[in-house]
């Protein structure tokens, strides 16, 4: 259940008290089905698998939760098929062509009528909260997923002041240096991927990938004015990630030196999730420490 990519959030500690009654608040906006005239539904399911109902799983500070959705699948070619279809019968039976106003309302019956054949496709995303350090952790690289799953946190307690990480040191500057001069904080190494791009308007970009970030081509880049998007790096020879200016976490992999602690023998699925989501947060704990302290990332509602 590792995740995948990380977008950040903070939280300040007046938020921990209403947590307290997490599982009973998500349950008020727990997923229901997709009626046959709406196009999506979205709400809390169970972390465990759609087989179980619980909706949240604690472990000390951290809790795992998962929002799901379900969307109704009707491409707008098959819309438009069935509606020309209508219009054509409309002209070939009184001999008229339909106005703009008469055809959004024909459109709608389309739909209306489309609607309850359409499949449904169901999606979830996995995100935590950490109550003792303030971080809202969702898995996903993609800014308007985190921000839909932000608010249906809020939605279900009522507040949840969450906001995006505001650096006090520029990613994008200090990455930049760190490539330049090759003295990066201790224990971070550079991976094998970057992207470079010149900071001018429609300037032009390079991404490297399987590539020695320190070799003279590289090197040449950066001298030309190019300046750093996203940048591989390996923290701890324990996780590798590409760290974007955005200081959203992508491609996020737990090395050996962590999966070598992973229990094969858990008797249970809900077993194997406890051992996997206690390691993760662990490591992660430990990453997002180094990142408060690397870009000046403090909780908000406390000194930095």
């Amino acid at each position: 259940m590792f995740f995948r990519n990380l977008t950040l959030f903070r939280f300040p500690e007046s938020v921990v008290n209403s947590l307290e009654s997490l599982e009973n608040d998500l349950d008020q906006r727990r997923l229901r089905p997709c009626g046959p005239l709406e196009l999506a539904t979205r709400g809390f399911v169970s972390p465990y698998g759609r087989n179980d109902e619980a909706l949240v799983h604690r472990q000390g500070a951290f809790s795992l939760l998962a929002i799901g959705a379900e969307e109704r699948m009707l491409p707008g070619v098959v819309v438009n098929e069935a509606l020309a279809a209508k219009l054509a019968e409309i002209h070939e039976k009184e001999g008229r062509r339909v106005g703009a106003k008469e055809r959004k309302r024909l459109k709608d019956e389309v739909m209306t009528d489309l609607m309850p054949r359409a499949f449904i496709r169901p999606s979830r995303r996995s995100a935590y909260l950490d109550a003792k350090d303030g971080w809202f952790v969702v898995d996903s690289a993609s800014r308007k997923a985190a921000e839909d799953a932000v608010s249906e946190v809020r939605e279900a307690l009522g507040c949840f002041p969450a906001t995006p990480m505001a650096p006090e040191e520029s990613p994008r500057t200090l990455m930049t240096a760190w490539l330049v001069d090759g003295n990066l904080p201790a224990g971070l190494a550079l991976g094998e991927e970057c992207e470079l791009r010149d900071p001018a308007e429609a300037g032009a970009i390079v991404r490297c990938r399987r590539q020695d970030l320190e070799s003279d081509e590289v090197r040449e880049h950066l001298k030309s004015g190019k300046q750093v998007f996203q940048l591989g790096l390996v923290f701890d020879d324990r996780i590798s990630f590409v760290l974007g200016e955005d200081l959203v976490v992508r491609k996020l992999r737990f090395l050996d030196a962590v999966l070598d602690q992973l229990d094969d023998s858990a008797e249970s699925a809900r077993a194997e999730l406890d051992a996997s989501f206690a390691l993760m947060t662990l490591e992660l704990k430990n990453l997002f420490a180094q990142l408060e302290q690397w870009f000046g990332v403090p909780r908000p509602g406390e000194s930095g």
